[in-house]
């Protein structure tokens, strides 16, 4: 079992490379991108409006809000282009046995 603070968000088998998917962990909607063996754990909202990133083109390790255009830094969570100024929230990701663990970082 993962330390303190993880939650299970989803299986590691569900997200092939290049693999996104949206999970509900504590009361945040998460977005779980795969990218190369390694996983990445932002918060679904652009920081610009408040829209989802999980529609959004992956770009390297990079994410770009499907409203306006606005990029982020899957590694992190920070804004690279207008109109967003303020970054993401990135999270903890851990992989234990095929199961993909979150621990959301403070406020």
């Amino acid at each position: 079992m993962p330390g303190p603070g993880f939650e299970y968000a989803c299986n590691a088998d569900s997200l092939p490379d290049g693999g996104r998917e949206v999970c509900e962990v504590g009361s945040e909607l998460v977005l779980i991108v795969r990218i190369g063996g390694q996983f990445f754990c932002v918060s679904d909202v652009c920081t610009h409006d408040g829209g989802p990133l999980s529609d959004g083109e992956l770009i390297d390790h990079q994410i770009e809000c499907p409203r306006h255009g606005a990029r982020f830094d899957l590694r992190t969570g920070a804004a690279l282009c207008m109109p967003a100024t303020q970054p993401t929230r990135v999270h903890e990701c851990l992989l234990e046995a095929g199961k993909v663990y979150v621990r959301l970082s403070a406020l």
